[in-house]
């Protein structure tokens, strides 16, 4: 089928295919839509939430019907991400506004996540009924086709707040993210009625109303002189501190403490244990010594404890915990939002000028609506009010007709063919009617008892009010003050049934100002013994019991007590850890194993070299494997922050055997099979830490490299090889790779 084969250019296909990839899950997943603040997930769990009848008033719904509901009408995705998103509406820790009443287990914030969709159950909050789902039976947004055509679903929901602002948004998409802090309502609605009275009002002027963000776990905004910059740009860094305090002792058996009853909002969910971890691990490396304890008492509300000794500075400590931990963070703000279908970054201005349009447009489909039902109903009830007063004539027709359509002809037409009248006048009076065809058919549904005088009286009272709301939406589809008075009104019955007061505190903070106690150094020796454990010793206590020490140790390093020691292992890896890890002891201390302090697993790894790095820094160091692979490596390469790092790249099957200084001017290979070669070091070149060298001697597959020796001339080497005694200063010097001597 040649014919139907299509030759495309390889590389266009894969930029367009990954284009379309990308905007898919730009538009369709990661990225909020300007207009209702919701991604499609969000929009598609609401909107299923609202078909399934789960008004604030009825029972809870198992959250699996919803989830399924969702998935096999609207969002053919995986259950768990629909299920997340549901999870995550009803989290008021997390959304300015929760959207969703759950019932059960939805997670806290600290971290735990919600149980199985089986055992929880949901409902709309009253709020979300009427700010988000209110009207959709007015015509006021598009519907378009599900995934499969069967259902309808709408394009936005008719949200009547700004919610890409009040709930803020987070996502990541194909080379782009957004992220939107959360608002407080009342303040969101002034900015709107501000901006609605004057569209041309600057940033300067709409942050008087909006202040800045509003997080649902409080905290404090330390940076509001950027916020303008923030909002005008739509994009920047907030600085975000827990709310704290140092509070004094009271009385006898209390101890001074700080109180942390407000967390910044990125510190929700694990960061919370994470950050009872790092404020642990600082008081254990005395960056805090005045902390004696602290405990997470947190339950519905936040609340850490941190203890501290007696004469604790507490202004100190606290400095400190926002300067060392995530008790002070940043929030990166990336007002991303889809707008006419494409991703645009937002200020504040934009926001409010997208949102604005979209409530004329909401309102003006919804009074255009409105307006055609009443204009309907006035149709209707003028003709049974003229029906009325002519109501035995039409009795007459009724009576006098074969069929129905023959009735409803005489009302709509005058036409009296086939009608028997009793009299002449009554026939006549018939061919003048002109009804309409839905008065006519209003007409001849009339049930008597519309014909009692009070009910008669009550068509007419409710045919005036029917011209007054008439009046009243053409009045304000004609008029864009009169319709944004109507929004005014709509925001204002939304603040005075759900405002919540302000929770996060903006205010402009110098930067905080913390100095580490630094312990003086000191001369020390550093130990370990064969079984690894390790000890540091005073050097005076050393000088008095160096016998016993001595005896104890299989190594000993002289170094400061703040020096950083590096372990050189057989996989190929340098880890290193601070003298101030290892605990200053007496002679009957135990220590501590090297393994934890460090990375170094004793199981898996074999130490090769064991150094305090000053000592070795402005050294040469001579790498060597078991396959005679070689290089020099300055030690300099290994000055890193890292507790872990490559200190050589190996082969398959290979290990490194030998890591040293370089002393001497010669190095000796030896094999196992007894092959010897001896070459100067200026043969084996400079490389980086991360070459797997060149190889020194040739080797058999099943021979390796048995030993490594450093000669200086001016020492005689006796050494034994398989059982034999060769003096290593007297064997004939040749060039690396060469051919060996054999023993």
């Amino acid at each position: 089928m040649p014919e139907k084969i299509l030759s495309t250019e390889y590389s266009d296909e894969m930029q367009q295919s990954f284009i379309n990839y990308s905007m898919s899950v730009i538009t369709d997943r990661a990225v909020p839509d300007i207009r209702d603040g919701l991604k499609p997930v969000q929009r598609r769990v609401l909107y299923a939430m609202n078909e399934l009848g789960l008004n604030y008033d009825r029972p809870h719904r198992k959250s699996a019907r919803i989830v399924g509901d969702a998935m096999g009408k609207y969002h053919p995705h995986g259950d768990s991400s629909i299920y997340d998103a549901l999870v995550v509406l009803s989290q008021d820790f997390k959304k300015g506004m929760a959207l969703v009443d759950g019932h059960g287990n939805f997670g806290s914030i600290e971290g735990d996540g919600a149980a199985a969709m089986r055992y929880t159950e949901a409902r709309l909050k009253a709020f979300t009924q009427d700010v988000y789902l209110k009207d959709l039976d007015k015509d006021v947004v598009d519907f378009v086709p599900n995934f499969d055509e069967n259902e309808k679903e709408p394009e936005v929901l008719p949200v009547r707040v700004p919610n890409f602002l009040l709930n803020g948004s987070e996502g990541i998409a194909v080379g782009m993210t957004t992220s939107t802090p959360t608002h407080n309502l009342s303040e969101l609605i002034d900015t709107m009625e501000l901006y609605m009275d004057d569209p041309k009002a600057d940033t300067k002027a709409l942050l008087e109303k909006l202040k800045g963000p509003d997080f649902p776990t409080g905290g404090l905004v330390v940076n509001a002189d950027e916020l303008l910059d923030i909002y005008e740009t739509g994009r920047g860094k907030l600085k975000i501190r827990g709310r704290a305090a140092f509070i004094p002792a009271k009385k006898r058996g209390e101890k001074d403490r700080i109180e942390i009853t407000e967390i910044p909002y990125t510190m929700i969910g694990v960061n919370i244990g994470k950050f009872i971890e790092d404020v642990s691990e600082l008081a254990e490396k005395k960056v805090f010594p005045e902390i004696s304890n602290i405990s997470n008492q947190t339950g519905k509300d936040v609340k850490i404890v941190i203890e501290l000794r007696s004469g604790s500075d507490g202004e100190r400590v606290l400095n400190g915990l926002y300067k060392k931990t995530r008790l002070e963070d940043t929030f990166g703000v990336n007002m991303l939002a889809i707008v006419n279908g494409k991703p645009e970054v937002m200020t504040l201005k934009r926001i409010l000028e997208e949102n604005l349009k979209f409530q004329l447009e909401i309102n003006r489909r919804k009074y255009t609506t409105l307006l055609q039902r009443e204009t309907a109903r006035r149709e209707i009830q003028e003709g049974l009010i003229r029906a009325v007063d002519i109501i035995d004539l039409i009795i007459e027709i009724i009576r006098g007709s074969d069929k129905l359509q023959t009735a409803k002809d005489c009302l709509t037409s005058g036409k009296t063919d086939g009608i028997r009248f009793r009299s002449k006048e009554s026939e006549k009076q018939a061919k003048t009617l002109s009804f309409t065809e839905n008065q006519a058919t209003a007409i001849l549904e009339l049930r008597l008892q519309r014909l009692i005088g009070l009910e008669i009286l009550q068509l007419k009272n409710e045919y005036a009010e029917t011209l007054k709301k008439i009046a009243s939406y053409e009045k304000l589809l004609n008029s864009r003050t009169a319709m944004k008075k109507a929004i005014r009104e709509d925001l204002e019955s939304i603040r005075k049934k759900y405002a919540l007061p302000r929770r996060t505190e903006i205010m402009q903070a110098e930067e905080t100002v913390f100095e580490e106690v630094k312990e003086e150094a000191f001369p020390a020796l550093f130990s370990m013994n064969r079984f690894g454990y390790v000890r540091m010793f005073d050097l005076q206590f050393y000088e008095k019991n160096k016998d016993a020490i001595r005896d104890e140790s299989k190594e000993m390093i002289f170094c400061s007590s703040d020096a950083r020691m590096v372990i050189f292992t057989d996989t190929g890896l340098v880890h290193q850890f601070r003298m101030k890890d290892v605990p200053l002891c007496k002679l009957k201390d135990k220590g501590v194993p090297i393994d934890n302090i460090s990375n170094y697993d004793s199981a898996k790894e074999t130490i090769l070299k064991l150094s305090c790095f000053d000592d070795i820094k402005d050294k040469i160091l001579l790498f060597v494997t078991s396959r005679a692979m070689m290089k020099r490596v300055p030690a300099a390469e290994f000055d890193s922050v890292k507790k872990t790092v490559a200190s050589t790249k190996l082969n398959e099957g290979d290990s490194l055997l030998y890591v040293d200084e370089i002393r001497g001017s010669d190095t000796v290979l030896v094999s196992r099979e007894g092959l010897v070669l001896r070459f100067g070091n200026e043969d084996v070149p400079e490389l980086k830490k991360t070459s797997v060298g060149v190889r020194g001697m040739k080797l058999n597959d099943s021979d390796g490299i048995a030993a490594v020796y450093d000669l200086d001339p001016s020492v005689k080497y006796l050494v034994k090889i398989r059982n034999r005694r060769v003096d290593l200063s007297g064997l004939k010097k040749k060039k690396r790779d060469q051919k060996p001597e054999t023993v």
